[in-house]
């Protein structure tokens, strides 16, 4: 009787260290992901301030002469120009201190000076959040405000996160490659990395030419290999002067 007694203590031990090894798993777990997550925001941090560094350093190298294709080359339609900028979420955005905020990294003039570029460029998805990537053509501003954007608008696509980074280099390629075939209507892309998601957007010259601003959003159907039932949507740049506002009360196109 004394050896049952043993067994059965032995035994409610043994059931009660499994219990207790179950109870910790899922604590445990909760804590590996916290410090996933903390890793991410941290990685994604150092991105963001190592890429100011190199900005700052090609901004103070940058040559005021033209570029232009080197021989050999093969030289792009349009010169192009890239622009980051990242802004603090709380506090309200102005055109003075978006324009302050915006840093010209550097202009290309041929497919192979663009690859020898965005090679050394941070993937967008591996930024911290409120961050920008811009690729403009050369003389025109990521700005409302610039006389070729004025009487122009943008298409948006609003991504989940993730899909950033392999999304803007088939928009930028597109681009450059004048798959649009819409003339000088094109403007520039931005990709926007947010918190909750990542949003891409295509800028064009007007935005009442409806023709245009159509082939626009098929072509980037086209693209992008977007579902048919994927939600588009357009806002006009003299709309966003009114609301201060690039993302919100936008028109929804199927």
């Amino acid at each position: 009787q004394g050896e049952r007694v043993m067994q059965h203590s032995r035994y409610q031990t043994l059931k009660k260290k499994q219990q207790q090894k179950k109870k910790k798993k899922p604590q445990q777990k909760k804590k590996q992901q916290k410090k996933k997550k903390k890793q991410l925001k941290k990685q994604q941090k150092k991105n963001s301030k190592l890429l100011m560094i190199v900005i700052n350093v090609m901004f103070m190298f940058e040559l005021s002469a033209m570029v232009s294709p080197g021989a050999g080359e093969h030289p792009l339609q349009y010169n192009y120009t890239f622009w980051y900028s990242r802004r603090t979420p709380s506090r309200p955005a102005s055109s003075t201190s978006y324009e302050q905020n915006i840093r010209q990294i550097g202009t290309v003039a041929s497919v192979e000076q663009f690859w020898r570029f965005y090679s050394h460029l941070v993937r967008p998805g591996d930024l911290s959040g409120h961050s920008d990537f811009h690729l403009f053509k050369e003389g025109i501003k990521p700005m409302w405000e610039d006389d070729s954007n004025r009487s122009g608008g943008k298409w948006i696509i609003r991504l989940r996160k993730g899909l950033a980074s392999r999304f803007w280099e088939n928009i930028i390629l597109a681009m450059l490659g004048e798959q649009f075939m819409v003339g000088e209507e094109i403007c520039g892309a931005v990709v926007s990395i947010r918190f909750q998601e990542d949003i891409l957007s295509i800028w064009n010259r007007t935005s009442n030419d409806q023709t245009t601003t159509a082939r626009i959003r098929d072509t980037l159907r086209r693209v992008l290999n977007l579902p048919t039932n994927t939600i588009m949507e357009y806002k006009t740049h003299n709309d966003s002067l009114r609301d201060n506002s690039s993302f919100r009360n936008t028109k929804i196109s199927l």
